[in-house]
């Protein structure tokens, strides 16, 4: 049988009633009717339940799916998703140009060897994080521990693991056979990687003025279906059915606060250096096809740690990036309160496991391990406890579970740009890699990350700016 997922209603019905409380709405009585009725909650970790449900409740979940977007919410006007609603917010956003940060404009921007380094830094932390995604942070903890690779310090592997812990925690089905040290061959497909190479495709093809309808298009004509997930496989199937964004990012979209957007973000930061405005507003074109609010705000905030760590001096300059990024988002929004505190218990705790126990005790409860408030903040903790450090960011950022492949992903980006070349990369995460990717984006199977790093060079601006 198949059982699409991420779209059946009987599935995003409870994924709803969960994000309707998080941002502000009263969901209780909808609750109570979809209980009585006999329909289940959300599955805790699949994209859709075992099996369908009745004819009856699928339309039930339907219409409670529309009754819940009418639902008022209380967090509307400190959280907007307008663009020009978030700039009123925020008192620090910062000068296009950034003059008033003291940066003077650069003859040419980053060298092509720092682009490479990100893409690479993007795959290994994505690749780190792949085998024990969807797996609880005690697995984590106990499959890389029965190697002696805890704290965490390389490529998972099956070597030597028990197998009743196998039986009791197996590695991620999809990721299992190309992603544990004994198996890597190049880069695997991962959605990860395939959003930044669409962001390529997107700013080759339409410029830096792109438009939200400019990135549905290309979604229609570049990406497949079924390399969509969440968020986006919801808005696609509102694109096919006619709705147009940003309306395709609220419509039946439980997941519009979850982290598909952050993992678009890279390119946008990577073509704007130093300018972390314009990075964060090219960020907000791109996720309001799929995401409101904290969705939004997580992808902004990404796009300007970015920018600005393309022209940082090095590693030590993360803490300013990680400042510079929440300029841009609302202050007093959940991604800001989450991330700032993350930062704070990263400062205050020399043991990691301590800072991803408080961080996992104050968001686990209520978030989905996909949103983006406690993913986000966990990269920025990881970020910031390991000092802009390479292998201890990416090693921090997946040991803290929830989605493990991104955060990797994201912590890997930024900590791979500031060190400024793929030299000071360790061999035993980038030699795996073998300078190859997979993907099912347009031609790009089997591109180098150095063709990548050229080809994203070749979009920056003529100039940069940097401190």
């Amino acid at each position: 049988m198949l059982r699409l997922t991420w779209v059946q209603p009987e599935d995003l019905i409870g994924h709803e009633l969960r994000q309707a409380a998080l941002d502000g709405r009263e969901p209780s009585r909808i609750a109570a009717r979809w209980t009585a009725a006999g329909g289940a909650e959300a599955p805790l970790r699949a994209g859709a339940s075992p099996r369908p449900a009745s004819r009856y409740l699928r339309q039930l979940a339907e219409d409670l799916l529309d009754e819940l977007a009418d639902l008022p919410g209380r967090l509307q006007d400190g959280e907007p998703t307008d663009l020009r609603r978030i700039k009123a917010l925020c008192p620090d956003w910062p000068a296009g140009d950034d003059r008033t940060s003291g940066r003077s404009p650069a003859a040419t921007p980053p060298e092509p060897a720092r682009y490479e380094a990100a893409w690479l830094g993007r795959a290994v932390g994505c690749l780190l994080g792949k085998p024990v995604e969807k797996l609880p942070l005690a697995a984590i903890r106990q499959l890389a521990g029965a190697t002696g690779n805890w704290p965490l310090n390389t490529y998972f592997t099956a070597k030597g693991v028990p197998e009743e812990l196998l039986a009791a925690h197996p590695w991620n089905r999809r990721s299992a056979s190309c992603s544990l040290a004994e198996n890597i061959d190049g880069m695997p497909e991962d959605d990860d990687l395939n959003y930044p190479l669409l962001n390529l495709l997107l700013l080759r093809r339409h410029g830096r003025a792109f438009t939200t309808a400019d990135v549905a298009r290309l979604w229609l004509d570049e990406l497949p279906a079924g390399r969509t997930f969440t968020a986006e496989r919801v808005a696609y199937r509102n694109l096919l059915t006619g709705i147009e964004p940003p309306h395709t990012a609220r419509h039946r979209n439980p997941f519009r606060e979850w982290i598909g957007a952050l993992i678009r973000a890279d390119v946008h930061g990577w073509t704007n250096p130093g300018d972390p405005a314009a990075a964060a507003e090219q960020a907000h074109r791109d996720a309001t096809l799929t995401h409101t609010a904290n969705g939004v705000y997580a992808a902004m905030f990404t796009a300007a740690v970015i920018a600005r760590a393309a022209t940082a001096t090095g590693p030590h300059d993360i803490h300013a990036c990680l400042r510079t990024g929440l300029t841009v988002i609302p202050p007093k929004s959940r991604l800001a309160r989450s991330v700032t505190h993350a930062i704070r218990l990263a400062h205050d705790h020399a043991d990691f496991d301590t800072v991803v126990d408080a961080l996992h005790a104050a968001y686990s409860p209520t978030h989905h391990w996909v949103h983006a408030v406690p993913n986000t903040a966990l990269t920025a903790a990881a970020l910031t406890h390991a000092n802009g450090d390479f292998t201890g960011s990416v090693c921090r950022a997946v040991s803290g579970g929830w989605d493990t492949d991104s955060n990797g992903a994201t912590a890997g980006s930024i900590a791979a740009l500031l060190t400024g070349t793929p030299a000071a990369l360790p061999d035993r995460w980038t030699a795996p890699l073998k300078n190859r990717l997979s993907t099912s984006v347009a031609d790009f199977d089997g591109t180098g990350f150095d063709t990548l790093a050229r080809l994203t060079h070749a979009l920056t601006p003529r100039e940069a700016t940097r401190p």
